[in-house]
């Protein structure tokens, strides 16, 4: 999943408007097991840079409303949400800002894309194109980070 349902977790679990960094890498690394306490640090380096959070005194807070994200239900974070250019995720969050929806909205496009249209005989990144196309979302800048993923996977 997302970065930012990632950081939203920890706020909405304990109902908290802000979090001590400990608190944070607390919840991250040791109440969740979702990662080390160094991973759960450079998330939290890596929110601060991308704007999903603000250190004020110490103290993070969210810098959107926590109510926008949804957290599935058993979710975990995967190794994914520490990747820098991950060109997937980069056009589903050009997507759901072009179109003023959450990105699980525009995964769950993506897979009926997938599922519907192709009977699940297309990649994800083919898929997100697609829709990049059908909303007039340029993706040219990412379509060697693309050819690359595709050729890893």
């Amino acid at each position: 999943m997302t970065l930012r349902t990632t950081i939203v977790a920890p706020f909405r679990h304990t109902r908290k408007t802000g979090m001590r960094k400990n608190e944070l890498v607390y919840y991250f690394a040791l109440d969740r097991k979702w990662m080390s306490t160094e991973q759960a640090n450079q998330l939290l380096r890596r929110a601060e840079e991308d704007g999903l959070v603000r250190q004020d005194n110490g103290t993070y807070s969210l810098t959107f409303d926590s109510a926008e994200v949804t957290i599935p239900i058993g979710f975990k974070p995967t190794s994914a949400i520490f990747e820098r250019n991950d060109p997937t995720q980069e056009l589903i969050g050009r997507i759901a800002k072009v179109r003023n929806v959450d990105e699980t909205e525009i995964v769950a496009e993506m897979n009926r894309v997938i599922k519907d249209g192709f009977d699940t005989h297309l990649l994800p990144p083919a898929a997100l194109i697609l829709l990049a196309k059908k909303y007039n979302i340029p993706f040219e800048d990412l379509r060697d980070s693309f050819r690359q993923a595709i050729k890893k996977a």
